[in-house]
């Protein structure tokens, strides 16, 4: 009798733990897709903003018919813009597992906005007509409305990454998380240049 008793504790343990772990995992991989899914769409922005900046950088360059001097400005900021532009663009679609690459790709991303308030300023300076042109306030408009995006989606992206890896660390869950392979997502953080006063002038 004893025998039968340990063989059922035995049992309904084994049926408790897959029990538990059938459904933590299935928690987690649905959490672990969310946040999947909203880098998507942080990235789908970031794409977006990459096909509007050489429309914009070709509209400056067609109502300005030549540079010179009078416009180093314009060419030393269309030349760093073109730098953050195509290191932007170099960063694989993929979410960056870990956290040196996700902040690398961070600060890639941080570095092409404040490149392209510095080319819109100076743009603004040099070509001071240009702010009545359609096509130029046109696309100033759709980079700006870009930018809310981004910044709406990131925090969309910390929320989720946030209770993903709540649910990763928080105990019995990060004893199955172990063993499944989830590990804690690396998180967007406050770019240095944030804390300084916005200067561009749209």
């Amino acid at each position: 009798m004893k025998k039968y008793i340990i063989i059922g504790v035995i049992v309904v343990l084994g049926i408790i733990l897959f029990a538990s772990g059938r459904s933590t995992y299935n928690s987690m991989v649905t959490l672990d897709q969310d946040v999947e899914n909203q880098w998507a769409k942080v990235q789908v922005q970031y794409q977006r903003r990459l096909d509007l900046i050489p429309n914009l950088v070709e509209t400056v360059k067609g109502y300005a018919a030549h540079e010179s001097e009078t416009y180093e400005k314009v060419t030393q900021a269309r030349a760093g813009l073109t730098d953050a532009y195509n290191a932007a663009n170099a960063e694989s679609a993929a979410m960056p597992a870990a956290e040196a690459d996700f902040t690398a790709n961070q600060r890639t991303q941080d570095a092409l906005n404040r490149a392209l308030s510095i080319y819109v300023n100076a743009v603004h300076e040099a070509y001071p007509d240009l702010k009545a042109d359609t096509q130029f306030i046109n696309l100033q408009t759709q980079l700006e409305g870009t930018e809310n995006r981004i910044a709406t989606e990131r925090g969309r992206y910390t929320d989720i990454v946030r209770e993903y890896n709540v649910a990763v660390k928080r105990f019995p869950a990060n004893l199955w998380a172990g063993i499944f392979g989830f590990s804690a997502k690396p998180q967007f953080a406050a770019d240095p240049e944030a804390a300084k006063a916005p200067t561009v002038q749209f």
